[in-house]
């Protein structure tokens, strides 16, 4: 009898959601065995489309993310002092992150990248290009779903360093 496998708890920003609607492979989050996504209030409050917002409350119901609130006080703390550096979302998924010793999803650059990697290091930080290279991995997509996923999300200006997917597994 084998040891179960752990699951890594994946704190997720709002834009990797986007990113999974405009694909329309939000249901992915459920289908990823090393991970189980959860979604800050604040991440939620940031989706003002209702057709994005009523997806992922969907995607609640069905189990594929869990919501959280902020509420134990060393992530409130935090939270407090990321708000004044960054959005409400990236500051609730970081605290939480940061206090909790989960993973972080999240395509942000510049700054939020600055400060994720000093509270929590690279390696605890996923982006959709690594989301979809665990699809990939665990045969929920092919390299070439994965490829056309890269080209609709280029149009919707998200843009990968590569050419296909093929290069980078």
């Amino acid at each position: 009898m084998s040891a179960p496998a752990m699951t890594t708890i994946v704190i997720t920003d709002t834009n990797v959601l986007i990113n999974f609607l405009h694909i329309g492979q939000l249901a992915l989050f459920g289908e990823l065995p090393a991970y189980r996504f959860q979604v800050p209030a604040e991440v939620l409050q940031e989706l003002t489309d209702p057709g994005q917002r009523a997806a992922v409350d969907n995607a609640i119901a069905a189990g594929q993310i869990d919501q959280l609130v902020i509420d134990a006080l060393d992530a409130l703390a935090l939270f407090g002092d990321l708000r004044d550096l960054m959005g409400r979302g990236e500051a609730a998924c970081l605290a939480l992150a940061a206090t909790t010793g989960c993973h972080l999803a999240s395509d942000e650059k510049k700054r939020f990248r600055r400060n994720a990697i000093e509270l929590i290091g690279a390696a605890r930080i996923l982006g959709t290009e690594d989301l979809l290279v665990e699809a990939i991995r665990c045969g929920r997509i092919t390299v070439a779903q994965a490829d056309g996923f890269k080209l609709v999300l280029a149009e919707n200006r998200y843009a990968m360093p590569f050419a296909s997917f093929a290069e980078i597994l």
